[in-house]
């Protein structure tokens, strides 16, 4: 397991940041960990962009999944898992189907998915003190 420590306290690092996370590793399943505020939907507008998605990025909270494409025809699925409060309320948005998908797929608030997540994915925390803001990648 390699953890990997970025400064994000100046948010315009965040673009060139999320360009790198992608670029890591082959893993296309990113668990996004952090409190209410804490940036993870921001993140997910960086990698989008990196990924030249076309489409608006915007927070899932209440269609619970997001598809966009980028300009090769790729789709790009974006959870943001808060409201859900059971694993046969994942099963119903077809979570696995998802994850097996081979696209990328950007999971806020990943908690309860947890056991439907691949051996190899990435998992993003991101840190909030009152001096800075981190994003920690873990890659198992």
């Amino acid at each position: 397991m390699r953890q990997t420590i970025y400064d994000i306290t100046d948010l315009n690092k965040l673009s060139s940041i999320a360009g790198e996370l992608l670029s890591l590793s082959d893993n296309r399943i990113f668990a996004i960990y952090g409190d209410l505020g804490a940036g993870k939907t921001t993140l997910v507008k960086h990698f989008c962009k990196y990924l030249n998605v076309l489409d608006t990025v915007s927070s899932p909270t209440f269609s619970i999944v997001n598809e966009y494409e980028n300009i090769k025809q790729n789709k790009i699925f974006h959870f943001d898992l808060y409201r859900l409060e059971s694993l046969e309320e994942l099963e119903a948005i077809g979570i696995s189907t998802y994850l097996n998908s081979g696209n990328y797929c950007f999971i806020e608030w990943p908690e309860l998915a947890s056991t439907f997540f691949p051996e190899h994915h990435s998992i993003i925390e991101i840190k909030l003190s009152k001096q800075k803001r981190e994003v920690y990648l873990i890659e198992n």
